[in-house]
């Protein structure tokens, strides 16, 4: 896997996991379509339309659009491969993933029509990917994303390291002629922030970089995947503005957001320490009921640290902590 710069013992109602109901159908004798054969809930499970909870309220992320970055469990790829992450996650509910490299640590080599393979025969689909990406190898990895059948290509890392309006417009400009590309494959190109893409540049302290990049990034062309764990830690840092309000102006503009949750830290120069979904302190549940437009977002869970503050004495436990996480993202009501 490339770089990144308390358990609940059931899930209530949790449909039924996309491996296991694939099996259940081939077995079956009788050939039937999927939402005949079973009821909503275990047709969510293989990315219908998620049946409406009995309390009558909405799910604020949709059961089929539940998702995780594969960097939150790269312990376990690394170590067990995709096959067995992917058998987990399938079990555990997820519906997708998004890539953060494409190698399987000391399991051994893998092609990128083999990691489709397996993601097929474990019911989940590609969203989205981390990558390097730059003009030279654009080509390439539109290519890989076509095989894996994901809609959208990105990069987990800054697009600039140099505080300049003139880097960061720069910068924007080349992911303009990018996104010409991917789009004409039918693809979206994406950028993920952390906390320095809130901070101002250092020639105009009164540019906030986000703000340039919503200004020079070709809105047909270049999108934005929010992390919201660090665009609260960049209000923190560099205060002045809401995460939320930059959504809510266009959502279109964000097709995949991160639900990475934090617990406030004073001592912290960041303001939180990373944990595991449901344990932090960020209202999610206030952040995505002012969505319009909840349904079109991708939610992926992303752990950084894969650890557990809430569930000692596991100090690595990625995929326990991705079991707890989803089952608190599922439980999201509004």
């Amino acid at each position: 896997m490339s770089s990144h710069e308390h358990h609940h013992e059931s899930i209530p109602a949790r449909p039924m996991s996309r491996r296991n109901l694939l099996k259940a159908l081939a077995a079956s004798t009788v050939a039937v379509g999927v939402g005949a054969a079973v009821g909503p809930t275990a047709a969510s499970a293989l990315g219908g339309v998620a049946a409406a909870p009995s309390s009558g309220r909405n799910r604020l992320v949709p059961v089929n659009r539940i998702g995780i970055q594969l960097y939150t469990v790269r312990d376990k790829v690394s170590s067990l491969g995709f096959r067995a992450v992917f058998e987990e996650l399938a079990d555990i509910g997820y519906s997708e993933v998004e890539f953060a490299g494409y190698t399987q640590g000391n399991v051994g080599p893998i092609t990128i029509p083999e990691i489709r393979q397996l993601l097929d025969d474990n019911g989940l689909r590609a969203v989205g990917t981390h990558a390097t990406l730059n003009p030279g190898n654009i080509d390439a990895e539109i290519e890989k994303a076509l095989i894996l059948g994901m809609p959208h290509i990105g990069q987990g890392g800054p697009i600039n390291n140099t505080p300049t309006v003139a880097a960061w417009t720069a910068a924007a400009n080349t992911w303009n002629q990018m996104g010409v590309k991917t789009k004409a494959a039918g693809l979206k190109l994406y950028a993920h922030n952390h906390d320095g893409e809130f901070r101002f540049t250092t020639d105009d302290p009164t540019r906030r970089v986000y703000d340039l990049l919503w200004d020079e990034f070709d809105p047909e062309l270049v999108f934005f995947e929010m992390d919201v764990f660090w665009a609260h830690v960049g209000k923190h840092k560099y205060p002045g503005f809401e995460p939320i309000d930059y959504i809510k102006r266009d959502p279109r503009r964000f097709p995949m957001l991160h639900l990475k949750d934090g617990k406030t830290n004073t001592g912290s120069a960041n303001g939180y320490d990373i944990i595991e979904f449901g344990e932090g302190n960020i209202d999610y549940q206030a952040f995505l009921s002012q969505l319009r437009t909840r349904g079109q977002h991708f939610g992926l869970f992303e752990q950084d640290n894969a650890s557990s503050v809430a569930a000692p004495p596991n100090p690595l436990n990625s995929l326990g902590n991705a079991r707890r996480s989803y089952t608190s993202i599922y439980g999201l009501r509004g």
